[in-house]
């Protein structure tokens, strides 16, 4: 049986030193400017509120990027992702940024137990996260067994349609050729590039997603008892998700460059867990 996940712990391994030294991650802007903080946070900012004092974990934070940003916010932060090397690059960003926050290296499905008895006023999942998961139910218990009376889940994610859109058709139409619901079998990609700019060569080129739709999601996290909060959907993500369709805005988010509106791209949701 093919080991999906050592093949995207391998992808990310590879790619991780080339996102911390693109502009697109702007790790040299986290050291010069004390303030700075990453654009994909500050398009949170208006849903993410005052974070001020909060305990948070940042699940499947990559190079720490948005985790030192939400830290800058005021949250006392940990940041978790199961790529050795994201990791290693994320503790010399907090170090070089003088960012006091902790990453840890773990699957996020064993988050629970590698973080201990800790509970969290904020878990947060950045965009480009929830595709690498097979089980969204399973990711939902880690969600409700990190998050402490009234903690709140802080969720912004790819949209479902846009997981299934073809990306690589020359016509450039917007067809759905991929599944908008979780399947068991992930859709394998073999491409060599990666989604910011650089130079960089890779040799781990092998990859593995799942979709999960929208109800999917949501009924996973009522079920566990958390209450929906919000779920807000949006014309952009921030990457260029759809190439050669899309335009980027100066938010560093990007749309559809024809008629954006006919394509939801990202999506916010807010939850939180009641105190009874």
């Amino acid at each position: 049986m093919p080991d999906y996940f050592r093949d995207n712990r391998e992808s990310w391994d590879d790619r991780a030193p080339a996102h911390a030294t693109s502009p697109d991650y702007a790790v040299h802007r986290f050291v010069s400017d004390p303030t700075f903080i990453s654009d994909v946070v500050r398009f949170d900012l208006p849903l993410l509120g005052d974070i001020t004092g909060l305990r948070g974990v940042h699940l499947q934070c990559h190079i720490g990027t948005d985790t030192v940003s939400l830290a800058r916010l005021g949250a006392r932060m940990t940041g978790l992702d199961f790529s050795g090397v994201s990791v290693e690059q994320a503790r010399l960003l907090a170090k070089s940024a003088k960012s006091d926050t902790d990453f840890v290296v773990a699957d996020v499905y064993d988050a629970r137990e590698v973080l201990g008895t800790d509970e969290f006023d904020l878990v947060f999942t950045g965009v480009g996260a929830l595709c690498w998961l097979p089980d969204i139910e399973r990711w939902a218990d880690v969600v409700r067994s990190l998050l402490a009376p009234g903690g709140r889940l802080f969720l912004r994610e790819g949209h479902p349609m846009l997981w299934a859109i073809d990306e690589e058709r020359a016509d450039g139409l917007l067809v759905a050729d991929y599944s908008y619901f979780e399947q068991a079998e992930p859709v394998t990609f073999s491409g060599g590039g990666t989604y910011v700019q650089t130079e960089a060569e890779f040799t781990r080129n092998v990859s593995h997603t799942w979709n999960h739709g929208l109800g999917e999601i949501i009924n996973a996290l009522l079920r566990r008892g958390l209450v929906l909060d919000s779920l807000d959907e949006h014309r952009s993500v921030p990457w260029e998700a759809l190439p050669g369709r899309m335009t980027k805005g100066n938010d560093g988010e990007w749309q559809l460059s024809d008629r954006h509106d006919r394509l939801a791209l990202s999506y916010t949701l807010r939850a939180h867990l009641s105190v009874d």
